[in-house]
């Protein structure tokens, strides 16, 4: 069975910044692309960045761009995602997820099955 757990959200204020972790168990973490997930008060789940199965593409949400950066450690079963310059537009319950789909060269832009329980990220003005 698939587990993804998060961990690093927490309370900032805006311009500083958070590293978020989610390590995954019960499947082959490096045949698989990983994706941050985020939804906020109201508003829909909506995919913040994806990396493909070995690390090479990525993918960003144009209001992150230049400020998150996705990576991977798959020796250590690990994903991350430093965002730095944060705003109060990213405040949400980030989610880690993973892909169905093995060895996809390209980042994913749908969610997969498998989410983690989630993690609050608040930032204030």
């Amino acid at each position: 069975q698939v587990h993804l757990a998060e961990s690093g959200g927490g309370l900032v204020q805006a311009g500083e910044s958070l590293r978020l972790s989610c390590v995954a168990s019960g499947r082959t973490f490096d045949d698989y692309g990983m994706g941050w997930f985020r939804q906020a008060p109201g508003k829909e789940r909506e995919i913040v960045a994806s990396i493909n199965w070995d690390g090479v593409n990525t993918y960003y949400t144009d209001s992150v761009k230049g400020r998150f950066t996705i990576s991977r450690d798959n020796a250590k079963n690990t994903m991350y995602l430093q965002m730095n310059n944060l705003v109060p537009e990213d405040t949400a319950v980030y989610y880690c997820n993973g892909d169905n789909c093995r060895f996809r060269s390209t980042a994913y832009l749908t969610w997969g099955d498998y989410w983690g329980q989630g993690t609050q990220v608040t930032v204030s003005s």
